[in-house]
Parts: structure tokens; sequence; C-alpha cells
């Protein structure tokens, strides 16, 4: 018996760690390249190659945002209850793949595509259903692909170290500054190397090359096999969330009285099960854990029905996450406002003078994006390695913003930086419309400080966020956070579909849509910009006189 558990310790061992982790971070990081060399370029090859504009072109660029961020929820459910990390993993990759192979092929086959425009301002050349049917089946599986993959990968590789042991917390930390590292590297080489060929050589050498990342990725993550630990699924936290609000549900009408008794569920060996009494006040969602009748539990004392009796625990799980949800709202708003860069910011570029310099070189639109991931990096370098260890000097003491300071910084950038977009556009079109051409003659570097700015929106509010999400959140529901935190995404980028629509109903009701143009020089996309704006100026008071005070009761949490 002693022999059977020394091999197994040892074959354990021989599992997990650096030698699994170097496979994990180069899936990840051929992942990365591929999929955003997609993302950071999708408005221009829409634009260029399937002639789409106005208001359908940015609900398929938004819907299909949304889409790959709330497919994490799906994809960490399936993953906590069914699959395990390595095969959904293996599987959304694989999906990703075949999405990538199918946007590849719509470069490649003229006959994928509709005829290409001679006067964009006016074309009338537009994708059949079939051809849209194959471009929108290679986004839909892109989208299944980061469902499975963006809610696992990080965790696939904390599973690899023992956190019990102080060498082990060592590792981790270090995994998660090579992980963010090699992250920060493929993005640079998406948006500045791939994007430009795109742009600039060839959009079917441009998707090659991320689908042969994929299937790099894909062959690396195979190849790492026999050194990783798989853990086995357990179940997945949201499916208990539901069961705990069907069960309050179904004993709404249980009172509180003098001696009520909880059900705290199953030892930790599955051996037996522990019920407790309580005398105080009882609230809704206790209620799920109630135990209103001996015939609940078997001969075991396990609950017969999961669906209406559920642990303390479980009950603890979903109250951690309604008590973030004050905080999380903010973040919609502000999400709300990098996904109006990601597209109208884009299609701005597309519609300026994009040569740079004296040799005229031409930027590529989608390189924008590169300044606001730029200024985030200089903001945390500078903030981190120079304003901290000054005030140090000064005070003796290391202090920091805290949460609530960060979270309203954002949003306020945020403000400033909408209200900057929509003067910057006024300025464009009007150049545009004075020299009758479709390009405005206008310098694209005109939108350096919009972009700047919405980087540091994000670099203070988004990174706030997360923060705030991680540290409220007990360790087994780290995972959690994350996918919650994608799901604000998702609902941002929903909503601005749903606004974005009902501004060019009613706008194209009063004589000419402000949005539905596919010349931006004929819409009004300042006016727009000052609506999100106006958001953002909710959002802030909103935060100011009643989610912050949720964001500052944990002191630790700052």
């Amino acid at each position: 018996m002693d022999i059977d558990s020394s091999s197994s310790h040892d074959l354990k061992k021989e599992k997990g760690g650096w030698r699994a982790i170097k496979y994990i971070i180069a899936n990840e990081s051929f992942e990365k390249l591929a999929s955003m060399s997609l993302i950071g370029n999708l408005s221009v090859y829409l634009t260029k190659k399937y002639n789409l504009g106005g208001v359908f072109l940015v609900n398929v660029i938004n819907i299909w945002f949304g889409s790959c961020n709330v497919l994490s929820l799906a994809g960490a459910f399936v993953s906590d209850a069914y699959l395990g990390r390595f095969w959904t993993l293996l599987l959304g990759s694989i999906a990703s793949f075949i999405g990538m192979g199918m946007i590849a092929l719509t470069a490649a086959l003229p006959r994928l595509r509709p005829e290409a425009c001679n006067d964009p301002s006016n074309c009338v050349n537009q994708p059949t259903k079939w051809q849209l049917g194959v471009l929108f089946s290679g986004l839909g599986l892109l989208a299944i692909g980061a469902g499975g993959i963006r809610p696992c990968n990080i965790a696939f590789g904390a599973d690899q170290f023992d956190t019990s042991t102080k060498k082990g917390k060592a590792q981790l930390e270090t995994f998660f500054n090579w992980w963010y590292f090699s992250f920060t590297v493929a993005l640079v080489i998406a948006l500045t190397g791939v994007v430009y060929i795109q742009t600039n050589i060839s959009w079917v050498i441009g998707f090659v090359i991320p689908t042969a990342c994929f299937a790099l990725s894909i062959t690396t993550f195979l190849i790492g096999q026999h050194s990783y630990i798989c853990a086995k699924p357990e179940g997945s936290v949201f499916a208990d969330m539901v069961k705990v609000v069907a069960a309050a549900c179904k004993k709404r009408k249980v009172k509180p009285g003098a001696d009520i008794t909880f059900y705290v569920g199953p030892s930790k060996d599955g051996s037996s099960s522990t019920l407790v009494r309580d005398k105080q006040r009882l609230r809704f969602l206790d209620k799920a854990s109630v135990v209103t009748s001996p015939n609940e539990l078997n001969e075991e004392g396990k609950a017969k029905n999961k669906w209406r009796l559920c642990t303390v625990q479980q009950v603890k799980n979903l109250k951690c996450v309604t008590a973030i949800l004050p905080v999380w709202v903010t973040g919609i708003a502000c999400f709300m406002l990098t996904d109006q860069q990601n597209i109208y910011g884009i299609l701005q570029a597309m519609q300026m003078d994009k040569t740079f310099g004296p040799h005229k070189f031409h930027v590529p639109a989608g390189w924008m994006n590169l300044v606001s991931m730029i200024t985030l990096a200089i903001w945390i370098s500078l903030y981190e390695c120079v304003i901290i260890p000054i005030a140090k000097r000064i005070t003796g003491q290391k202090k920091r913003l805290t949460m609530t300071q960060r979270i309203e910084i954002g949003i306020i950038m945020g403000i400033i930086c909408m209200i900057v977009a929509a003067f910057q556009e006024k300025k464009r079109r009007a150049s545009a419309l004075k020299n009758g051409t479709f390009v405005s003659p206008v310098s694209i570097l005109m939108l350096l400080p919009q972009f700047a700015l919405a980087g540091l929106t994000e670099a203070f509010s988004a990174v706030a966020l997360m923060e705030f999400l991680t540290v409220r959140m007990p360790e087994h529901m780290r995972a959690v956070a994350g996918a919650i935190f994608f799901l604000s995404s998702s609902i941002a980028s929903y909503i601005c579909t749903l606004l974005i629509n009902v501004i060019d109903v009613v706008t194209r009701k009063e004589g000419r849509s402000w949005l539905g143009d596919k010349d931006m020089n004929k819409n009004k996309l300042e006016n727009y910009f000052f609506i999100i704006a106006g958001i953002q100026v909710a959002n802030l008071l909103y935060f100011r006189f009643f989610a912050s005070r949720f964001a500052t009761e944990n002191k630790k949490g700052q």
C-alpha cells in the first residue's frame, strides 16, 4: 500500500509546474496573436471587402464582440460541470481554428465576397445572404472558441501549481507575470505586423498567418498533454447560483422563527452532512438552505433535491456575487466607451489622411488601437515605478490611489474622451465636406488624444474593476470573477447595439439618420459621442452617490 501511494505521489510530481507551463504559455501566445489580429482590423476588413457600413456594420461588430464575451459564461459552465479545462480549451481552440480558416477563405475566394466598389461613398454592391452566411459562420465559430478559451486559459495554468505551498504560490505569481508578458508581446505583434500585412500587402496572407498560429497553438497544446495536471470537473458555481434562487423562491413563505435549522452540507471528505441552528434574522436567499422538513434529507443526511435545499456555502457564493453588482454596473458604462473607440474610432481613421512623415508612410487604421494600449502601459509603469516610490519618499508611506478614486478618475477620463472625440469628428467631417472628398485631408494624428484618453479610462476604471471583482471573491470563485468581468463588456456591446439602432430609427424619421450612412461625412457621429458622454456623466453620479459605498466597505480591497 505504501509503495502504491509513493508511486502515485512520484507520478503527480512528474506533472505540472514549469514543464507544463511552457506549453500553456506558448499555446496562449499563438492564440492571442491569431485572435487579436482579426479583432484589431475587423472593421476595416468588413468595410473594404464586404462593403458594409452604417448601422449594420456596427451591429455586426458589436454583437460579435458581445457574443465572444457572453459565451465565456457558457464555457466556464461547461468546463466546471462537464468537460474540465483541458478539453474545453482544446475544443475551443479547434473551433477558433476552423472559424479563422473560414475567414481566410473569404479573403482568398472572390466568390465569397461582393464585388469591390469604385466609389466607397456610394456603393451598391452588397453581399448576398449566402456570402454573409459564410462570414457569420466563421465569426460564430470564433465566438464559440473564445467562449471556451477565455475562462479557462489562466485557470488551467494555475492548476499546474500546488498553491498550498509557499513555493507553489511564488511560482503562480511568476506564471501570471509571464502570461501577461506573452499576452502583451502577442498583442503588439498582432496589431502592428499582422494588421500592417492585412491592410497594405494582402488580406489573404494577413488571415493565413493567424490561421497558422491557431494550428500551432493546438499542436503545442497537444504536445504538452503528457505534462498537464487536469483537475476533474466538480460542478459549476453558476449552476449552484441558479439552484439557490430556485430553492429560495420555493421556500419564499418560510418565516423567521426562534430556532431555524440550516443545511451546511457534507464534510470535505463527503462522509456526513452538518446542520446548524441559528436565531439570526432570516433573509430571502438564506431560505434556500433552511431545512423545513426532515424528509428533505436522505438516510445519510444529504439533500434529496438540490433544487429545493442548498448548502450555506452555496448561498454565501451567491451573496458574494450580489454584493459586487452595484460596482459591476459601473463597469458596463465604462466598456460602452471603449467599444465606441474600437469601432467608430477606427471608422473615423479610415476616412482621414493616413500618411505620416516626409516619406508618406501609410498608417493602417487598425494601428490606432495601439495608442490606447501604449497609453495604458505607460501610465501603469509610471504609477508603479515612479509615482508610488516618490510618494513613499515624501510621506514615508506607500500610499496608492483607492479603488474608488481610480474608478471615478477613469469615468471622468471617459467623459473627456467622448467630448474630445465629438469635437474632433466635427472638424474631420467639416474638412471633408469643404474639400468635397470622401477621405478628409485632416491627419489621422488628430485622433491620438481621444485614443489616449480611452487608454487612460481603461487603465483607471477597467483595471480597478477587475481588481475589485478579484479581491471581493473567495479564492474558489476567482474564475467566476473573470467571467463576470467579461459579462460586463458583453452587456455593454449589446446596449450599444440597441442604442445605435434606436438612434437610427428616431433620427431617420426626422429626415436624416445620424449613424445610418456608409459615408461618415453624411452622418452626425458627434451627436452620438455626446450621448455616450452624457451616459458617462450619469454613471459618475450613480457611482459617486450610490455604488462607491460598496467599493469602500472592505478596506482590504482597496
